[in-house]
């Protein structure tokens, strides 16, 4: 492994910045590479858009964490695919990541109005996906089916996938006992320290049609800034995953969602210090360790470096804040030009 700290300075063309603002292709990247993202949550959805605005939708597949699916009101509700698709879609709502931008709540409130407590918020457009979703299912559609045409629909070229057909639930250990992953994540509002997390029925999982070939055939691998206990963990675990990162040529590569210690959205900071894993870009690393290539670490713990780099880890440190979608690109680029040569 080469012990380089690269930075966007090292390689980066004056113009980025221009090819980042527009609703392009950046002007590098082969239109040739097979592009593989693992994604789950609202950092991997905005890695998935930049990486499909750099290397092209239709080489880019994303396998999408289906351990946060639950039941609510009758529906299923797979919120990281629709986050994902959405994102995707270029659809979503820009103030939250997640949901549909000008969604009115319309259903929910005549639902509270009859009593239902609107704990989780449902758009009603959202409303229609998770409808549509039921129903085709109770039709004997697979998860990966309906998915399939869910982004058709909303005119989405990049193939998104479900890491598997079969339920799993990730379930929370916490002082207050075990936990349903939307019962700790927005019910209690992540409030609950977590001593454990496991993936009830990941033993009988099995990837989704299309995931293997996927690892089989791209050419770069992204772990996205997901939460790697609770988005990526749950796809690592279904069974033939690790052995097909092992397998494959790929050259594999994470960004951290932990920057200076703390997660941009969401409890991933707060999951690692309970469960005893160190609070920064070097413990995501420990955790992909062996799995992965090299890390992408934010300018701020540019000091980390030397720590990942003798986990056999190569490192690029750049701007990992994807604050809006030329930033989203300009990341992807990054990647595309760091992977470059290796793949």
């Amino acid at each position: 492994m080469c012990d380089t700290v690269r930075t966007r300075r090292n390689y980066s063309p004056p113009s980025l910045r221009s090819y980042a603002d527009k609703d392009t292709k950046l002007g590098h990247e082969s239109t040739s590479t097979r592009v593989l993202a693992l994604a789950g949550g609202v950092g991997g959805a905005k890695m998935a858009h930049g990486l499909a605005a750099v290397f092209g939708a239709e080489n880019l597949t994303v396998v999408v964490n289906t351990a946060d699916d639950f039941e609510h009101l009758g529906l299923l509700i797979s919120p990281d695919l629709d986050t994902v698709m959405y994102t995707l879609a270029g659809i979503e709502n820009p103030e939250t990541g997640w949901g549909i931008a000008g969604d009115t709540r319309v259903t929910l409130d005549a639902l509270a109005a009859y009593g239902e407590d609107p704990w989780f918020l449902v758009g009603d457009r959202d409303f229609a996906t998770h409808i549509y979703r039921t129903s085709h299912l109770g039709r004997g559609e697979t998860l990966a089916e309906v998915t399939a045409r869910l982004a058709h629909a909303s005119g989405v070229q990049t193939r998104v996938l479900p890491m598997c057909n079969e339920p799993v639930a990730t379930m929370v250990d916490t002082p207050a006992g075990r936990l349903s992953f939307q019962d700790y994540f927005v019910a209690r509002r992540q409030q609950d320290d977590v001593l454990g997390v496991t993936f009830a029925g990941i033993e009988e999982a099995a990837p989704a049609p299309g995931v293997l070939e996927a690892f089989a055939t791209a050419n770069v691998i992204v772990f996205c800034p997901s939460n790697p206990i609770v988005s990526i963990g749950p796809i690592l675990a279904v069974k033939g995953i690790r052995e097909a990162l092992g397998s494959t040529p790929a050259y594999k590569i994470a960004v951290s969602g932990i920057i200076g210690g703390k997660a941009l959205k969401g409890p991933a900071d707060r999951m690692l210090q309970t469960l005893g894993i160190e609070r920064s870009a070097a413990g995501v690393a420990g955790l992909y360790r062996g799995l992965i290539d090299a890390m992408v670490i934010d300018t701020i713990d540019a000091d980390l470096a030397p720590v990942i780099r003798k986990l056999g880890i190569e490192v690029l440190v750049t701007d990992t804040i994807m604050s809006d979608p030329g930033k989203r690109k300009a990341l992807a680029y990054d990647i595309s030009a760091f992977a470059g040569g290796r793949s």
